[in-house]
């Protein structure tokens, strides 16, 4: 086949073949190892055929592949032990006596999550069933209060332990750990960036989001330390899990044990570890692994042709030599695609689609950042944030309509998250600007290991 056409051409056939058959509505996973495994046939003959086995038994081998369904099932198992609606109180009372306290809380109340967890469907999830009718008996604006609850969950994603960080960590065989520690600051700073808007927006139209009268929120200082006891139990087993890893004392698969464990000890401690409990934990768990694995696995089998094609160095010469692109300009076209996809695809079909291609064009320009594929992932997931909540097919849209009051109309969930939206590129172009952002906790981290 090669003899007819170029590399190039071949790519952009197998490329142009993927996204035809994903037309036809076929799961991504199957669509990509099936063009993967075609195209090796085709170009290699029998051998080809060994490309999918061998990548089936790379992925057998891998061994950090553990931390998957050891931190999915941490995310399920703390969803279902009551932790999130002791938290909330405390938030409730904290920070409600303020314009937009209620959703500053419910911010802060999904960063925890996060840490946590690792999902966003978790935090839209708890969000929807806990904060969602409390800010709306409230007074609060429906409209304010449907994009806080899904900018809020999309933080799961972000701050570790994400799992999207580890998918994309083995698809682009980088160290989660490093990954992990690059996605705390710009987690925060979004965080942040969320709570000064909603803060600045309810100081100027206080209808948006009602301050909580003074009776409710006035009691003795103890009992405010009181309700922060909530908090102890969840931060005890990221602080646990977090800390043992970065001291050393334990690796990357053995802390998601640890966190797991904990998981398991917390739903014990709140009394929810029932025999229902314990199967939905465990379905849910096993789902979304064997997901996530088919997906690493077309990922890898796609990846072996697009190596062996040489497809990478070809595009790079096109965009850098023939068209006369800069580094950045190829990065910044490279996000503005990923920003266009995600208005149709989920962030592991937009990973898998790319990755054979993005990644180690990023790891090949000269962009000037210490540390580039790296940083890279914490841009990746933002921008899978992004398309968590962008129009058609965002997933938080339709989970948001899914769980709210019959009276949210599509259209104002859509006008929800413009302003979020906004924020989150806003974050995403200062994380270009200042890479250190991303790059300067794990640098410091182990630089003095």
């Amino acid at each position: 086949m090669s003899d007819f056409l170029g590399y190039e051409m071949i790519a952009l056939l197998m490329f142009s073949s993927m996204m035809m058959s994903m037309l036809t509505g076929q799961r991504v996973f199957a669509t990509i190892g099936f063009v993967g495994v075609v195209a090796a046939a085709v170009l290699w003959g029998n051998g080809g055929f060994e490309m999918g086995f061998s990548a089936g038994m790379k992925l057998m081998k891998w061994y950090p592949l553990l931390t998957l369904p050891l931190f999915i099932y941490m995310g399920y198992m703390l969803s279902e032990s009551g932790i999130a609606e002791d938290l909330y109180k405390a938030f409730h009372v904290w920070f409600g006596g303020m314009p937009g306290g209620l959703a500053i809380g419910t911010i802060g109340l999904m960063v925890v999550i996060s840490a946590m967890n690792g999902l966003s469907v978790a935090g839209m999830a708890i969000g929807a069933s806990i904060a969602l009718p409390e800010l709306l008996r409230r007074g609060y604006d429906k409209i304010m209060v449907s994009g806080v609850i899904q900018a809020g969950s999309s933080l799961g994603i972000l701050i570790p332990p994400s799992v999207v960080l580890v998918l994309y960590g083995m698809i682009a065989r980088q160290p989660v750990s490093q990954l992990w520690l690059a996605g705390v600051f710009p987690g925060l700073l979004l965080a942040t960036l969320f709570c000064i808007y909603i803060y600045i927006r309810c100081r100027l139209n206080p209808a948006l989001g009602p301050a909580l009268p003074k009776e409710e929120r006035d009691m003795p200082m103890r009992e405010k330390l009181k309700l922060l006891q909530a908090g102890i139990l969840p931060f005890l087993i990221f602080f646990l899990m977090m800390g043992l890893f970065l001291m050393g004392i334990t690796s990357l698969v053995e802390s998601s044990a640890v966190g797991a464990l904990g998981a398991l000890f917390a739903a014990w401690y709140k009394g929810r570890l029932t025999k229902a409990v314990w199967n939905r934990v465990l379905e849910q768990t096993l789902g979304i692994s064997c997901m996530f694995m088919w997906i690493i696995l077309a990922a890898l089998c796609f990846g072996a042709v697009f190596d062996g094609l040489g497809a990478v160095k070809a595009i790079e010469n096109l965009l850098v030599n023939d068209i006369g692109l800069t580094p950045w300009q190829i990065l910044i076209m490279m996000q503005l695609s990923f920003l266009v996809m995600g208005a149709f695809l989920d962030d592991t079909a937009m990973l898998v689609i790319v990755a054979p291609l993005y990644i180690p064009l990023v790891g090949k320009l000269d962009l000037g950042v210490e540390n580039a594929l790296i940083w890279y992932g914490v841009l990746y997931t933002i921008t899978c944030q992004i398309a968590y909540m962008t129009p058609p097919f965002g997933y938080n849209l339709f989970l948001m309509k899914a769980m709210a009051p019959p009276d949210f109309r599509l259209i104002d969930i859509y006008r929800s998250v413009v302003p979020f939206v906004l924020i989150m590129l806003l974050g995403m172009v200062i994380i270009m600007i200042f890479p250190q952002i991303a790059t300067w906790l794990p640098s410091q981290i182990y630089l003095r290991g």
